[in-house]
């Protein structure tokens, strides 16, 4: 049964005279990865600080499994695991020195370390690191402590701000593994501006742009956001440009080689059943129609208001 770990209600914040962030609402559930997403400079900063109790609000409130973190601040950060941009790391110590010193920040009572240690660093796939100086450890191990410190309180919720910065393409894919099964069993928020970042492991989106929210929903329905408009038909031999344009709500005619044509139109409805008829009608060689979605960064550009 999905339950609110974390709930932001008519959130505002203001820099001096000018406001940051305007009526921010969005609730984030036990399990999943909800994408905070968003230009530079759109809010997502401000909104996650908020969250996390390092800055408050100028309006409306931030809860943590229900508590507010405004009125108990100490209460709600106890459930919070966070990873910043660049990890906290102090990389003269061991892995076990610096878990160690995390834990005591966290209050875990000294008789429980050893395990919690344990469990974190089992999650995160270091264990075989327990003794090595971080300095001596690559990027992505570096992210994995980093992760294991944001965790190893077993905190309800973990919040991640551009957690694959500064990652080859291997460490980027391990890690967001690692986020995926961190999520299973708690609430994850991860903030970014990567598309690819949102789409490789996020389940919800909450768009931010200059300061509002401007999408929130399912990845799938991001995917979607954009109707599609123009289809591919592909064949060993395709009708000419007049007999497509001759087919109702066709409106334009791009051949991309001999074997493949993109067709734009201005009403879906029924199109493909349409041109798939047409297509037994008139005998064309027909092997492949389907409709072209907008990719995400065409997605992003609308909501944005940069299309």
């Amino acid at each position: 049964m999905n339950k609110v770990i974390a709930k932001v209600e008519n959130l505002s914040h203001k820099y001096s005279r000018d406001w940051a962030i305007r009526d921010i609402n969005f609730e984030v559930f036990n399990r999943g990865i909800l994408g905070l997403l968003g230009s530079n400079g759109a809010g997502k900063s401000t909104t996650m600080n908020i969250l996390c109790g390092v800055i408050n609000q100028t309006e409306g409130n931030a809860f943590i499994d229900g508590i507010n973190m405004r009125s108990k601040p100490v209460e709600a950060k106890k459930l919070i695991g966070f990873l910043p941009q660049k990890a906290p790391l102090h990389i003269e110590l061991t892995v076990d020195e610096y878990l160690t010193h995390c834990a005591h920040l966290r209050s875990i009572p000294k008789v429980e370390i050893p395990d919690a240690l344990e469990r974190a660093k089992a999650k995160c796939g270091i264990s075989h690191f327990s003794k090595r100086v971080l300095r001596n450890l690559s990027g992505g191990y570096q992210q994995r402590v980093g992760l294991a410190q944001a965790i190893i309180h077993n905190p309800k919720l973990v919040v991640l701000d551009e957690p694959t910065n500064g990652l080859d393409p291997n460490q980027i894919q391990e890690v967001r593994k690692l986020i995926k099964e961190i999520a299973e069993d708690r609430a994850v928020i991860l903030s970014t501006h990567i598309l690819s970042e949102v789409q490789a492991t996020c389940d919800h989106i909450v768009m931010i742009e200059q300061g509002t929210i401007v999408f929130s929903d399912s990845m799938y329905a991001f995917n979607n956001y954009i109707a599609p408009n123009s289809l591919i038909m592909e064949g060993e031999v395709l009708p000419s440009k007049e007999e497509l344009l001759n087919v109702p709500h066709i409106e334009k005619v791009e051949i991309i080689n001999s074997n493949k044509i993109r067709l734009r139109f201005s009403n879906a409805d029924h199109i493909t059943q349409t041109l798939i008829h047409k297509s037994v009608e008139k005998g064309w060689d027909l092997k492949e129609i389907y409709l072209e979605k907008t990719d995400l960064d065409g997605v992003f550009a609308q909501l944005s208001g940069k299309a």
